[in-house]
């Protein structure tokens, strides 16, 4: 049996929407984050030393990391969908966008959650202080690079209805978590408005929306 070790707010709601997309039984395994720190609960570390979400389990398979579960639940299950065909040029794009989820859009997007966390949970006396060093230092760091990437994507998503393509693939389910927390973050419906259109798309999905309900409240507001 497919098990989801699935943390509050977390990059295994997206684990979820695939599995719920193929139409594959499991079961979730619910984890709360630490009410203050957001940290996840040590009783992750039971099922993978990293004590992060999320994680797979297939009988006697432990599998973390969200691209590499995806992958594995195509591989094992997917019987050719959700993934282009190999030699195309959709695979390639399907490749690109699958790593730079992770690879390079979530970093910048971490590092603009911490900088706008830390002058929030500063001492009230200290915020005057700590707001505008760390709103220096995020446009310093990552503004530029966040305001490229995101103009990128919206250009690229002018080429097909999908990013890889006219059909949803995995790569579309690594993307949407840091471009859902981006859009929020960012404030970037004005300027973006076709990966508002692609979110639309995404959170209108059926199986997206069985994933909600079985993984419980969903923000991608301040999280850890």
């Amino acid at each position: 049996m497919l098990v989801v070790h699935h943390l509050n707010n977390s990059r295994s709601q997206r684990i979820l929407w695939l599995l719920e997309e193929l139409e594959l039984p499991y079961e979730i395994r619910h984890y709360e984050r630490h009410p203050k720190t957001m940290r996840a609960p040590d009783t992750l570390k039971q099922v993978h030393p990293l004590g992060k979400s999320p994680v797979l389990t297939d009988g006697e398979l432990v599998l973390a990391e969200s691209g590499a579960i995806l992958e594995y639940l195509l591989d094992t299950y997917g019987q050719g969908r959700f993934r282009p065909a190999a030699g195309t040029p959709e695979r390639i794009r399907y490749h690109f966008w699958l790593h730079y989820a992770e690879g390079s859009l979530m970093p910048p997007l971490l590092i603009t959650l911490i900088f706008n966390l830390v002058p929030k949970r500063a001492p009230f006396f200290l915020r005057w202080f700590f707001k505008p060093l760390f709103g220096k230092l995020r446009s310093a760091i990552v503004d530029a690079d966040l305001a490229r990437a995101f103009a990128y994507i919206e250009a690229e998503l002018g080429q097909s209805t999908w990013l890889a393509g006219e059909q949803l693939t995995a790569a579309d389910v690594q993307m949407s978590f840091p471009l859902e927390a981006g859009m929020a973050q960012l404030r970037l419906q004005q300027t973006c408005p076709r990966i508002q259109a692609f979110l639309l798309r995404v959170q209108e999905r059926p199986a997206y929306q069985r994933a909600l309900q079985r993984g419980g409240p969903f923000s991608v507001g301040e999280r850890a």
